[in-house]
């Protein structure tokens, strides 16, 4: 318990670094000098070392995992709900939808993580500038990156977990082990929706199962003894005790996905609305800290302006360019 205490104010103190105007980074930051007094120092620098390692640095570690939760999913889905679902005979579409659906994400996963995501090199950084105009807010001409050596073009950003900077940068994504950009994007969005929709089936088919289990003993108009030796009328909270007792892991692994179905459902409605806005989890989160209030600039009498998106342009053509990133020759052709 002390170890994760640790870890996790850590944790915290990681994300939250660099955000001194937020209120969680201040709270954060005021809980972890009280922690670094009970904290010993040598436990301290073990843990920021283990996490920068973990979070800054190119690893397969969250990949293993990736593959490892899927793997045991699967494994009980398989190996359990399945066959329980064979003999009560539901439909073999229905039950063989996940594993269709998993086919259409390991493809996903496999073109995500192994694609160039748009790095920024000498030989394309000629043609890359041309691309996108500079909205004078997020990004301003004339801004070099000083570990490539060269001119930022709008909408890049240098990662510095792989060290190069990537065109039309969006995040870097651990579990993929890659940089999410302009030419890779199109399957991170279809990677994240099938893995949701791969949670969702599981889910539904595992409740679907639990549902019947129960309508099929008519558990729902029986009755039960409690502690104090009195009748009751089978409730919903001992009915879910109930099953759990009789399938612990099933009833264990449909909390896991149902919790996974939520999140992910969330996150792909948010990469959603990015995409119909033409935006990135990057510019999002840069127009979050300077779009709400007046934000000075380095252009001619430091005029002050307020951030605008300068790249949508209509719900179509947004989502068009995920899965056909513009060219020069297409931008000359506008």
């Amino acid at each position: 318990v002390y170890v994760c205490l640790v870890l996790a104010t850590v944790a915290l103190l990681c994300v939250c670094s660099g955000r001194k105007e937020s209120p969680l980074a201040r709270s954060t930051s005021g809980a972890g000098q009280v922690l670094s007094c009970v904290i010993p120092a040598q436990l301290q620098r073990v843990t920021h070392r283990a996490l920068h390692r973990l979070f800054h640095t190119r690893s397969c570690l969250f990949v293993g995992l990736h593959v490892a939760l899927q793997a045991a999913v699967y494994g009980e889905y398989t190996w359990e709900v399945f066959g329980y679902c064979w003999e009560l005979q539901f439909h073999p579409v229905l039950l063989l939808l996940p594993y269709l659906l998993l086919v259409g994400n390991v493809g996903c996963f496999v073109l995500c993580s192994r694609a160039n995501p748009g790095i920024i090199t000498k030989s394309n950084h000629a043609s890359l500038v041309k691309i996108y105009a500079y909205d004078g807010v997020l990004f301003q001409k004339g801004i070099v990156c000083p570990t490539c050596n060269m001119e930022k073009p709008a909408r890049s950003k240098h990662c510095s977990v792989c060290s190069v900077c990537v065109h039309r940068f969006d995040h870097h994504c651990v579990w993929l082990n890659n940089c999410i950009g302009a030419f890779n994007a199109k399957y991170f969005c279809l990677y994240l929706f099938t893995l949701a929709a791969v949670a969702a089936s599981v889910a539904s088919i595992t409740a679907a199962f639990l549902v019947q289990v129960v309508l099929l003993s008519d558990m729902m108009h029986g009755s039960y003894i409690d502690d104090q030796g009195q009748e009751r009328a089978v409730e919903m909270l001992f009915l879910i005790q109930h099953l759990f007792l009789t399938f612990p892991r099933i009833v264990f692994m449909l909390g896991f996905v149902i919790l996974l179905t939520l999140v992910l459902g969330a996150y792909c409605c948010f990469n959603l609305y990015l995409a119909l806005t033409n935006r990135t989890s990057n510019e999002w989160y840069k127009s979050r800290r300077y779009g709400r209030s007046h934000y000075l600039t380095s252009q001619p009498h430091d005029r002050r302006v307020v951030y605008q998106n300068i790249y949508s342009k209509g719900v179509w053509m947004n989502l068009k360019e995920i899965f056909k990133p513009p060219t020069v020759l297409e931008r000359k052709k506008k």
